[in-house]
């Protein structure tokens, strides 16, 4: 095929903009709103300009856009060294401690934070009884004046959290005011803005200089001009075949939107990633992806194979062969592998009894009591899986009657949650060692370019609590940079030649698109669409998706690179009839460098770190002597090419 150029002659030109700031911040989700905030109070008496970009709308933007029932990373009466254990155990011994601790020591004050602004959090009173976030508020005290939580686990609190978003994205739109009103900005925060590419110094290609995207609303494209960046735009999502197909397709755990755009932005301009590798698969309510957790953890639900075994306790030793103490541990994707080890035995389905669970609670309750946690349950739903209680009312099932069944879930590359994929930051001047640090807090290793939650690699179970505490850091550790470095970066790229790259789908559609009777068949391009398939695809196939129940193999995984070569040839003539379309033809050239990093690192990991969430079929145990240690990863955007190598680990809590 022959190579496509955009000279304007088949796609309108669209308008460019360009904006000048001081600190921008490139996402809208916990981590993007707590970086502005934090960044607000030490940025704005200096006169420095912040500026956040987000894909979507702040108020319904990031993973906690639809809304949650818990926050899942508060300590309160727990010491740090405890939250540190926790996520290393359940991340299979392997985590940057450093990163971990100082978030364990700092997440408790977004909490507060957030119910100062008004999230109803849930109490306990002092007969010990529940009262939930509405009653909390009246008549318990506030958990910074020793108010007590209801904890549903060690580390989880209990919310009402439909708006949990909307009050946290108030907050930092305040603070974005604050700052536009003071350094004499007209305009400071963007929405509908897909940010597509990150620009470096032309004197210093390892320092951020600025960034490009295109509005999805308008036929403009933006250039912004910057000192230093934050890159906070969630993990990734759509990268596997999904098990929702059909008029279900767009269905999944973590939020769609989420591309990769974080991990293949941060590559493409030469920083070190860590731990690619990992994946989460949660186990979730099968077909509607509803969450378990308050299930599990509040309402002591348990969930067993179909002949009523406890397949945690049932597979135990046969799991010992391969993973030894770690199924002591037994971590979130141990209780996977239990699980998928009765499935694929023919034993499933795989029940929660969430029937059981509630006649048990209901034993010692009075009508109305029983009334209450009936609306309590449900709510753990309509708060953030609305679409769980669509499935059930779809299957005739009323939750608190029959058992529903549990099913993991496609894998997702993220860092805040049960999984640890991300970027190789910079850790805290007091707590780690020397090569854990090199100057700025959450800094990567791109002078200048920062990032947070999903961002942040070897580290996660920061949830959305931890995600909006890390921006917090990042957001003071980035005015930091920025006092220490007052030069501004030279920009060498020519708005021009940006517009045309970033607009070359649109070309391509015009000028091809009567070529054929069907639009979406046509030897000239390949729809977005179309190209995402192919992606899942492949990556399903041979990078341990579902049907191949998460394994892999190295003839599997280069077997794959093959093909994930020809995808990214066949990218480069994808279309876009309009905005949206452009919009999915920048998501699919995010989401394909961002498998590619992830398969780049399971072929180089020669164990299986994290069974039930993937397996080397090649190498099926996990093999501390030689790989308790990180998997890091360079991108050479000139060559296109991986290094791919190994940083040591040190264990820092005992």
């Amino acid at each position: 095929m022959e190579p496509k150029s955009n000279s304007w002659e088949f796609c309108e030109k669209p308008e460019i903009v360009v904006h000048e700031t001081d600190l921008l911040v490139i996402g809208g989700g916990m981590a993007a709103c707590g970086a502005v905030f934090e960044a607000d109070r030490w940025a704005t008496p200096q006169g420095l300009r912040i500026t956040m970009v987000d894909k979507a709308a702040t108020d319904r933007s990031g993973a906690v856009a639809q809304g949650l029932s818990a926050i899942n990373t508060y300590l309160g009466e727990n010491p740090v060294d405890e939250y540190v254990r926790y996520v290393r155990k359940d991340l299979m011994g392997i985590i940057r401690e450093d990163l971990v601790y100082d978030l364990g020591r700092l997440v408790d004050d977004s909490v507060h934070l957030f119910e100062e602004w008004g999230l109803p959090v849930w109490k306990t009173a002092e007969d010990g009884k529940s009262l939930d976030g509405a009653t909390g508020k009246r008549s318990a005290p506030l958990l910074k004046d020793g108010g007590k939580p209801v904890r549903s686990g060690r580390w989880q609190i209990m919310i009402n959290g439909e708006s949990y978003k909307v009050i946290v994205a108030e907050a930092a739109k305040r603070a974005l005011e604050n700052n536009r009103q003071a350094t004499g900005m007209a305009q400071n925060h963007f929405e509908r803005v897909f940010v597509v590419k990150l620009l470096t110094d032309a004197n210093d290609p390892k320092r951020i200089a600025g960034a490009v995207g295109f509005s999805v609303r308008e036929k403009k494209l933006y250039v912004f001009k910057c000192k230093s960046a934050l890159l906070v735009a969630g993990g990734c999502v759509n990268v596997f075949k999904t098990r929702s197909t059909g008029e279900g397709q767009g269905r999944a755990w973590f939020p769609v939107w989420n591309s990769g755009s974080t991990y293949a932005m941060a590559a493409e301009v030469g920083a070190e990633l860590t731990m690619m590798e990992n994946r989460f698969v949660p186990a979730r309510f099968k077909d509607g992806y509803g969450p378990v957790g308050a299930w599990f953890l509040l309402f002591k639900a348990k969930a067993t194979n179909a002949l009523g075994e406890d397949y945690t306790e049932t597979n135990k030793e046969e799991a010992r062969k391969h993973y030894g103490d770690y199924v002591d541990s037994m971590g979130t994707c141990m209780r996977n592998h239990l699980m998928i080890m009765d499935m694929k035995a023919g034993k499933g389905p795989i029940k929660i009894h969430t029937d059981v669970a509630m006649k048990k609670l209901a034993e010692t309750m009075t009508p109305k009591e029983i009334k209450h946690l009936e609306a309590e349950a449900w709510e753990d739903f309509l708060d953030m899986t609305i679409a769980q209680a669509g499935v059930w009312a779809a299957n005739n099932m009323e939750p608190e009657k029959v058992p529903s069944e549990l099913m993991p879930s496609e894998p997702y590359l993220l860092g805040s949650h049960a999984g640890c994929a991300g970027i190789w930051v910079s850790g805290p001047e007091d707590f780690g060692p020397a090569e854990y640090h090199w100057g700025y807090n959450r800094m990567t290793t791109v002078k200048g370019l920062f990032t947070a939650g999903d961002g942040v690699g070897a580290s996660g179970h920061k949830f959305s609590s931890g995600s909006h505490a890390e921006g917090r850091l990042a957001g003071k550790n980035m005015v930091a940079f920025l006092m220490d470095h007052k030069d501004t970066p030279a920009f060498k790229e020519d708005a021009e030649d940006l517009a045309k790259e970033v607009f070359m789908p649109m070309e391509t559609w015009g000028k091809y698109s009567k070529y054929s009777t069907d639009p979406n068949i046509n030897p000239h391009y390949i729809r977005p669409q179309m190209l995402q398939k192919r992606l899942q695809k492949c990556m399903d196939e041979y990078a341990g998706g579902v049907s191949t129940w998460y394994m892999s193999s190295a003839s599997l995984l280069d077997e794959g690179f093959k093909y994930l070569d020809l995808i990214k040839e066949d990218s480069l003539h994808m279309c876009a009839e309009n905005l949206h379309e452009l919009l999915r033809a920048w998501e699919n050239y995010h989401r394909v460098l961002a498998a590619e990093a992830h398969a780049r690192h399971m072929r180089f990991r020669e164990e299986t770190r994290y069974p039930g969430y993937y397996y080397r079929g090649d190498h099926l145990a996990i093999d501390d002597e030689n790989w308790k240690c990180f998997v890091n990863s360079v991108y050479d955007r000139q060559t296109k090419t991986w290094n791919v190598f190994k940083r040591p680990y040190h264990q820092l809590v005992s």
